[in-house]
C-alpha cells in the first residue's frame, strides 16, 4: 500500500479522504496549507499527494510549480477543487499534475484516480509463472480482453485442498462495475481466509497486511458475517 498526502484546507475533506484512503489499507498523512505539505512532503516523501486548488496561504497550483521548478516532484499529484475551470484542470496538468478531481468527489471517482496514479508510477512487475494457473486472456472484440471459454465470468483458484469446507476456488461475474467486482472479490478472500484461520482476525490482519482496525472496518464494509468464521474446539 501507499504513503499518501492529503492538502485541503477544509477539515471535514481532510477526514473524509483519509477515512476512505485509510480503509483502502493507505497510509495517510494530512497538511491544511502549504506550509504544513512542504514539511511532511521533506519528511515523508509520500507516494502520492491529493493537493487542494484554493488555499487561503498558498495555492496548489503554485505549490505544484515550485516542487516542480525545485525538482521535488517526484510523485504523482492529484490536484482537487470545488471551483476548478477546463483551464485551471489544463494549467495544472501543464505543471505536472496527473489527475484532476472536481468536488465533490464521488467514491468511485477517488478509488479510481488514486489506483490510476499509483500503477503509472509502480516498477513493473516481473511476469507471473505459468506454473501458478492464472488465466490466458483472449481479444473476442475491440476493447474487450475476456478469459478463454468462461463467457463473463473468471475462476480464480488458489490451488489451496478445500479441507474444513474452505472453497479454494470460486466464480466472479466480470460483466458488471468495477467496484462491485472487486467487493466481490475480497469478500470471498476475507471469508475464505477467516474460516481457513478459524475466525483469528489477528492472524488475517497479518496475513493481509491490515491493521485490526483497518481490517474491522473493511469486513463490517463488504457485510461479512464474523459470527460464522469462528471454528473454536467448542464449536
Amino acid at each position: 500500500m501507499a504513503t499518501i498526502l492529503v492538502v485541503d484546507d477544509e477539515l471535514g475533506i481532510r477526514a473524509l479522504l483519509s477515512e476512505i484512503l485509510s480503509d483502502e489499507g493507505h497510509t495517510i498523512e494530512l497538511a491544511e496549507n502549504a506550509t504544513q505539505a512542504r514539511a511532511v512532503r521533506e519528511r515523508m516523501r509520500p507516494d502520492l499527494v491529493l493537493l487542494d486548488i484554493w488555499m487561503p496561504d498558498v495555492d496548489g497550483v503554485t505549490l505544484l510549480k515550485e516542487w516542480g521548478g525545485a525538482g521535488l516532484l517526484t510523485m504523482p499529484v492529484i490536484m482537487m477543487s470545488g471551483h476548478g475551470t477546463i483551464d485551471t484542470a489544463v494549467e495544472a496538468t501543464k505543471f505536472g499534475a496527473i489527475a484532476f478531481l472536481e468536488k465533490p468527489i464521488t467514491l468511485q471517482k477517488l478509488l479510481r484516480a488514486v489506483e490510476q496514479a499509483l500503477v503509472k508510477t509502480a516498477p513493473p512487475r516481473p511476469a507471473p509463472a505459468a506454473a501458478i494457473g492464472m488465466p490466458s486472456y483472449t481479444r473476442t472484440e475491440p476493447g474487450s480482453l475476456l478469459p478463454p471459454a468462461v463467457g463473463h465470468g473468471m475462476v480464480l483458484s488458489n490451488h489451496m485442498p478445500s479441507s474444513n469446507g474452505l472453497a479454494s476456488q470460486q466464480s466472479f461475474e466480470l460483466d458488471r462495475p468495477l467496484r462491485e467486482a472487486r467487493d466481490a472479490f475480497e469478500k470471498s478472500y476475507f471469508e475464505f481466509h477467516l474460516a481457513k484461520e478459524n475466525g483469528s482476525m489477528t492472524r488475517v490482519a497479518e496475513k493481509t497486511g491490515l491493521e485490526r482496525t483497518h481490517l474491522y472496518r473493511k469486513l463490517k464494509q463488504l457485510g461479512v458475517d464474523l459470527s460464522r468464521n469462528k471454528r473454536g474446539a467448542g464449536g
